[in-house]
């Protein structure tokens, strides 16, 4: 990473609660808290609900729910405190003020009393589009024009002056980036009812506490012509000690190579793979390695090492585009890498609560379960099969085959996988076996046969078959006497 100040790395993860957690957003809180583990240093959640008019209450909760399922723990924010809080920027407001008024004292903000109105008439007038907005005319209002407006009732807004010349940024993705002079319009920072706007908020907040980088999507790039101004002008009063470096990665696409929007398309929202059952560790991965990859890991790696090996120069610039087969392909690769205890403590929440001999059970089905299973649901779905006492069969078999392949099982000793695999690969007709997974698996889970017949052992495995036979006998008879 380059140019890495002397200080401890300080991140920061900013999302507005303004719809579910969409795959886009959660990636820029990977990449930050990834690049905060790598440099030992300070992964901060900040929630930035100054939005009034978007930001909805009961999307609160869920921004703290994704992070947590990912386990991207964050050192300093909502729930865990902090020497730098509050963590909610409207609970910030009166120091966001209080900087605003020590810039307008240092001449770095002025006032301006344009109305959209008069800017569009102004523009017009100048044979100007008026969809250019702000012009930067109340930097020359005199203090007599500001009086009569205020005689008049009219309250300003307070906007920062930007530079004249052009703006020169190293960003840590994409290299340097030069914009025009008068690219962007002078800013309001404070607006007239007195309410800080984002565009004070955030720098202010970054300088607070101490933020040195910050990875964000690339709709951002245009924002940092005013953004790295009221860095300096915060530099220039004292507030700040640096300008963070930013890092400007390109947006995640959905299939059609449309903008993501969890909004309007389920396959954006993050937690909806929770629920469905996708592991954390394969979503970290995923979200990771769309357009960034490991060094020696390539496309697939633990969290832990994500951390290892993670610099933002890796960061493609072209957007990556989601594709959910990938990402289930992904998910059970890292299943099939789990240890056999990982696998038993991942599965066991999604199973009904265990007592000890289902766990001792399950314990022992593990490895069958691992390499089998695409999922967790299908795995807990073959577990649940495995637990059931009652007969597995949601169709009769065939009573005459199923007859025989008990007598034959009855006969077997031992009762090995050795034994068992050879009894099906070649002592029993192929109705027998057909009969037998019928009985014992069910039809989701026949590929288990060989694996539910070990774990059931005689005992069990011959009563599912005993349940089938007697359920069939008891139709035969109900039917003779109909």
């Amino acid at each position: 990473m380059p140019d890495l100040p002397p200080a401890p790395v300080r991140t920061v993860f900013a999302p507005s609660p303004i719809g579910r957690p969409s795959l886009g957003l959660v990636r820029m809180a990977v990449y930050n808290w990834a690049l905060a583990r790598h440099h030992g240093g300070t992964f901060v959640l900040r929630v930035e609900d100054t939005d009034e008019a978007r930001v909805r209450p009961e999307f609160y909760e869920p921004l703290l729910d994704v992070l947590r399922w990912l386990g991207l723990d964050w050192d300093e924010g909502p729930g865990t405190g902090g020497a730098h809080g509050p963590y909610l920027q409207t609970e910030r407001r009166e120091l966001h003020l209080d900087v605003a008024r020590r810039l307008l004292a240092a001449g770095e903000l002025y006032e301006s009393f344009s109305t959209p109105e008069e800017v569009a008439e102004r523009r017009t007038r100048a044979g100007q589009d008026p969809r250019l907005g702000y012009d930067n005319a109340d930097r020359h209002t005199s203090e007599r024009e500001k009086a009569a407006h205020r005689a008049a009732g009219r309250r300003p807004s307070l906007r920062l002056r930007l530079p004249d010349g052009e703006t020169v940024f190293d960003d840590l993705a994409r290299g340097e980036i030069v914009f025009k002079a008068g690219s962007a319009a002078d800013p309001v920072l404070v607006r007239a009812n007195g309410r800080p706007t984002f565009a004070l908020a955030g720098p202010v907040d970054d300088a607070l506490m101490g933020i040195t980088h910050n990875i964000r999507g690339d709709a951002m790039l245009p924002l940092v012509p005013r953004q790295l101004a009221a860095y300096r002008a915060l530099e220039r009063i004292g507030v700040a000690r640096a300008v963070p470096r930013l890092a400007h990665v390109p947006m995640v696409l959905a299939s059609n190579a449309k903008i993501l929007n969890s909004q309007q398309d389920p396959a954006a929202d993050a937690l909806g793979y929770r629920d469905a059952g996708v592991q954390a560790r394969t979503m970290v991965n995923y979200l990771a390695a769309l357009g960034w990859s490991h060094p020696t890991r390539g496309g697939v790696f633990t969290p832990a090492e994500l951390v290892a090996g993670f610099d933002v120069r890796r960061v493609r610039t072209r957007p990556g585009r989601l594709d959910v087969k990938r990402l289930t392909d992904l998910d059970t690769t890292h299943l099939r890498e789990l240890t056999a205890g990982e696998f038993t403590e991942a599965l066991v929440p999604h199973l009904a609560p265990l007592d000890g001999d289902r766990l001792a059970l399950l314990t022992r089905a593990a490895p069958a379960l691992r390499r089998r299973a695409k999922s967790l649901p299908e795995a807990a779905r073959a577990a649940a099969a495995l637990f059931d006492d009652e007969p597995a069969a949601t169709q009769e078999p065939d009573f005459g085959a199923l007859q025989a392949a008990r007598d034959a099982l009855t006969a077997l000793s031992p009762w090995t996988g050795e034994t068992l695999s050879a009894l099906l690969k070649g002592g029993l007709a192929k109705a027998s076996v057909t009969a037998v997974r019928t009985a014992v698996t069910g039809p989701a889970h026949g590929h288990l046969l060989l694996d539910f017949l070990v774990l059931l052992g005689p005992e069990r495995g011959l009563r599912r078959i005993d349940g089938v036979l007697a359920r069939s006998t008891a139709q035969w008879h109900r039917d003779r006497v109909a």
